[in-house]
Formats: structure tokens, C-alpha cells, sequence
């Protein structure tokens, strides 16, 4: 039976950092995962699952050797990030209020995974279990012992778990989730934006509120005729996603020209999809010699896509807790615990409070939510440390 300090079960973005992470520390690592990421070709469409990257985890990816990997594929920066619900009070942010160049960069998931497995070569303490699936854990004192479907079994120090928000890993170690449905679902159409001149880009995000939810525009790269790209992202009620997504292309288009803000301009719609909004936050995130990461610990509402950047804070934390207490005893993990499960709460907290308060059509708050947008676009210092919250500066 092979033998790990830490075997991590799940290999997207959140779990192949930390696997790679912990390789470098010298750390015997195992990382079971059931499907590698798909090798990249320019000429590939955009996936529909793209996140906005803080300059706090494009720092954690040069750290871990990756970034170049993940630059000289597909990134978009952005420089610019603005939010309004009536179009006279808007809240702006620029990079240039904090010295920047950019806030951070639009990039696709699967290009963040793909960049990070490219570097998993270099570490011959790393051993990656792909095709797998975690069968059952074997718990014990000292160690813990992982089954896979393929029959083999890994003794381990301890189990990680980066397994997303249905996790296994969490269920095993009986760790209980508190959780809630939003009621709403999420629809990511990715756009073509044929009516940009040439040479010119669009480099804002920007999110619209409405009182069926907000819409929102991510810029992406262009296509491979030269063509930039978006993603847009629309918030609503289960039955109205699903009627957008019966529609024909040239229909939905239709839909989005009338129901996001004129400044979208012309769009061709490319492909698109949905999700379910659901919050989850595990009760612990240490149990059994079972620690939890990214989603597999908690879940947020997408509204500034932060979700993956709480991932990869979780990461930056843990890495350094091992670091310094090493894995001989639970201390590294319940340090780990402390600082992340604080930071956590507070933002899933934060989106929600920002979700409900313009999720409505009241009268009287929404003449106070618009003051308040208005009133934080000359907010000074406060809007800048926002901003420096926000990309973990």
C-alpha cells in the first residue's frame, strides 16, 4: 500500500494549487481526480466558466510556478469594475486609484487547472491518481487510509478534501454543512461583441441590478478572427432561466438586447448555460484527519466573483500553517481554520447583504440603495480599502 503525507481528493483549480504547493514544501502528495483537463488550442471556444482573478491569487500562481502557464494561453485583464441600479448613481472602481495597472484578469477555469497540472511533472512527490474516484476512507488515530474505485488503497496522514460543494470527503468525515437555496438560478451566456472597432477593447466588468436579479458583463479575449468576447451573467427566477434556455440563439439575443442596458451595443450570442445559487458553509473545516478547501468548505453567492479567490486564499493559508507548524499534529490545520473560517463567513455574509438589499422593488429602499451607490462612488479612502479587500491586498 503507497504511502502520502496528504492526499488531496479533487484536482480542479483549488486542489491542483494546493497539490502542487505542497510538493514544493517536499511533502509526499497523492491527488486523486476523475477527469484531467482537456489540453488548450487557441481556436477553442471560450468555456462558459471563467472567473475574475484577484492580483492576490495571480500572486499565489507565480509562487507556485504556474502563471506563466496560464498567461500565455487566454487571460483578459480588466482594469475597471462599475455597479449601478439606476444608471445616474453608479459606484466606479479603477485600477488606477490603487497605483495598478489592472484590478486582475477574466480567465477561464479550465485554463487555471491546465496551468497548474502542466507543473506536476516537475515534482516526482507528487503522484496524480487520474482517472479515479474516492470510494471510502478508512479512518484511524494516526493515519487515515483512501479507497479508490480502481482498487487501490492510500495510507495518508491526512485526507484533503477540494472535492467542491458536493463533497465526499466532507460527508465521510460527517461534517455538517448549514446551507440555503436562493431561489434563483444563474445563466452564463458567452457574447461576441461584433460592433467594436478595431483595435479597441472593452477592459470594465460591471454589474446591473434589477429587481429579478443583477445582470452583469465580464470582457474576455477575442476570437480567433480578432473578435472580442464576453461573458454576460444573468440572474432570475428558475422558470424564466429556463425559458431563455429553450430559446434558438438569434432569440436569446433578442432577450439580452432587451433586458441588459444599452451600453452591452450589439452582441452574437455563442453558447450558454445554467446553475442552481446555493450557499453552503461546513460547520468545521477540520475532522477526522479530513481538512476541507474551496467549495468542498464553503460556497458563495457569485455576485463579484469571489468565489474562487476564497478558494485560493484557503490555499495561501494553509500552505503557510504547514509551513510553519508542519502536519505532526492538528495545530497547522486549526490555525488554517481560524484565520480562513472568519474571512469566509464575512464575505458570504457581505454578498448576501448586497443580494437582498437590491433583490426587491421597494420604494423607499431603493431611493436609499441608490443614495448609498451614489454616496460610495466619492467615498475616498473607504472605497479604496474596499477595493484592496476585495483583491486581497
Amino acid at each position: 500500500m503507497a504511502k502520502f503525507d496528504v492526499v488531496i481528493i479533487g484536482g480542479g483549480m483549488v486542489g491542483a494549487a494546493l497539490a502542487l504547493g505542497l510538493a514544493k514544501q517536499k511533502k509526499s502528495v497523492a491527488l486523486v481526480e476523475g477527469k484531467a483537463p482537456q489540453s488548450f488550442e487557441p481556436s477553442q471556444a471560450m468555456d462558459l466558466r471563467v472567473s475574475a482573478i484577484s492580483k492576490a491569487s495571480v500572486d499565489l500562481f507565480k509562487q507556485l510556478g504556474a502563471w506563466q502557464a496560464v498567461a500565455t494561453k487566454r487571460v483578459t485583464p480588466y482594469l475597471g469594475l462599475e455597479t449601478w441600479e439606476h444608471p445616474d448613481c453608479r459606484t466606479r472602481f479603477h485600477a488606477s486609484e490603487l497605483n495598478l495597472d489592472k484590478l486582475g484578469y477574466m480567465v477561464e477555469n479550465r485554463v487555471m487547472q491546465l496551468g497548474l497540472w502542466e507543473q506536476f511533472s516537475q515534482f516526482s512527490n507528487l503522484s496524480v491518481f487520474c482517472p479515479n474516484h474516492l470510494e471510502h476512507i478508512e479512518f484511524a488515530e494516526q493515519t487515515n487510509i483512501v479507497h479508490l474505485d480502481n482498487g487501490k488503497s492510500l495510507e495518508t496522514r491526512w485526507v484533503i478534501g477540494a472535492d467542491g460543494a458536493n463533497s465526499q470527503v466532507r460527508q465521510q468525515a460527517k461534517i455538517g454543512v448549514t446551507a440555503w437555496d436562493y431561489r434563483q438560478r444563474c445563466m452564463l451566456i458567452n457574447v461576441a461583441l461584433p460592433d467594436l472597432a478595431e483595435g479597441k477593447v472593452r477592459d470594465v466588468t460591471w454589474q446591473w441590478f434589477t429587481p429579478q436579479g443583477p445582470r452583469s458583463f465580464l470582457p474576455l479575449a477575442a476570437s480567433a478572427e480578432g473578435v472580442q468576447q464576453g461573458s454576460l451573467v444573468w440572474y432570475d427566477s428558475p422558470q424564466r432561466i429556463k425559458q431563455l434556455q429553450a430559446l434558438s440563439p438569434e432569440s436569446l439575443r433578442e432577450e439580452v438586447l432587451t433586458h441588459f442596458p444599452k451600453e452591452l451595443g450589439d452582441i452574437q450570442v455563442l453558447q450558454a448555460g445554467s446553475f442552481s445559487l446555493t450557499r453552503r458553509h461546513a460547520q468545521c473545516y477540520v475532522s477526522n484527519r479530513c481538512v476541507l478547501v474551496g467549495d468542498s468548505a464553503h460556497t458563495i453567492n457569485p455576485l463579484a466573483g469571489q468565489g474562487v479567490n476564497l478558494g485560493f486564499k484557503d490555499v495561501s493559508v494553509l500552505l503557510d500553517t504547514i509551513a510553519d507548524k508542519g502536519l505532526d499534529s492538528e495545530a497547522a490545520f486549526i490555525a488554517y481554520e481560524k484565520q480562513r473560517r472568519k474571512d469566509n463567513l464575512l464575505m458570504q455574509t457581505g454578498m448576501d447583504f448586497f443580494y437582498t438589499t437590491f433583490s426587491n422593488n421597494i420604494a423607499p429602499l431603493k431611493v436609499l440603495r441608490n443614495v448609498a451607490l451614489k454616496a460610495a462612488e466619492h467615498s475616498g479612502e473607504i472605497k479604496k480599502q474596499v477595493l484592496k479587500y476585495a483583491l486581497g491586498l
